[in-house]
């Protein structure tokens, strides 16, 4: 069966369930939590010092599940990515998918419902994530430069189609609203490549070194051996002959 439409899981009516014991499984109400599709929450270049930030908000009380921002992400990305580079702005989602989602399995065809009635305001099956929303909350934030900010706007609204809810584009210059940005490594570890390839190196030497030398050695063995069943062969002819020439004395 495939992916429900999202309708089915975006009303806010019901309680929220989030809580699943990690170490307590006694006080454990939701068995096991599903994978996160979300793969990546930050994107672009976070070491740049950026003039503004845009912020995608949702203006409704809505549920989106974690696919949905999955896909908005990949479609914003890209086009910014392809539109000015990846050095050129840095993204950030601004929510996490906590909701756990159930549902009730019902069979269908014939008879099934003598085999699908259960206990009423039953859990259900975890089936998976989704996030929960309020008016005017920011969904995911961009940082560009002044002269780039209609390309910015443009990608994240391309997120109105991957998501069920109205969506609006506020564009300020608060960049420190972002929040704490992760740190760039690049420079460290630029600094730690030649070390790494010149022990690579030493390595590759040592390697080739053994290597001559146990070819060498291999050689040696095999001119010995050659030149011991050189010997032993012309003593068995010498053995020969004389054998030979005594049955020849013999028969005279």
């Amino acid at each position: 069966m495939g992916l429900r439409p999202g309708r089915c899981y975006s009303s806010k009516k019901d309680r929220a369930f989030s809580r699943y014991a990690v170490k307590v499984h006694s006080k454990n109400y939701i068995g096991a939590t599903p994978g996160l599709k979300t793969r990546q929450f930050n994107m672009g270049n976070p070491a740049k010092k950026f003039s503004h930030i845009l912020d995608l908000i949702g203006n409704d009380h809505k549920q989106v599940r974690d696919n949905a921002f999955e896909s908005a992400r990949i479609a914003i990305n890209r086009f910014l990515n392809k539109k000015l580079g990846s050095d050129k702005y840095f993204m950030r989602i601004r929510v996490y998918p906590f909701q756990i989602l159930r549902e009730n399995k019902q069979a269908q065809g014939a008879g099934a419902d003598r085999v699908s009635q259960g206990m009423s305001l039953s859990f259900g099956t975890v089936i998976g994530r989704a996030v929960r929303l309020r008016p005017g909350q920011k969904l995911i934030s961009v940082l560009v430069d002044e002269k780039d900010v209609p390309v910015a706007k443009e990608a994240l609204l391309r997120a109105r189609a991957r998501m069920p809810l109205k969506l609006t584009v506020r564009i300020g210059t608060d960049v420190e609203s972002i929040g704490t940005r992760p740190k760039q490594i690049k420079e460290i570890v630029e600094e730690e490549k030649p070390a790494e390839e010149a022990k690579e190196g030493e390595k590759k030497e040592g390697k080739g070194e053994a290597g001559k030398e146990k070819k060498e050695g291999k050689k040696e063995e095999g001119k010995e051996k050659k030149a011991e069943e050189a010997k032993e062969g012309k003593a068995g002819k010498g053995k020969e002959e004389s054998g030979k020439e005594g049955k020849k004395e013999g028969k005279k």
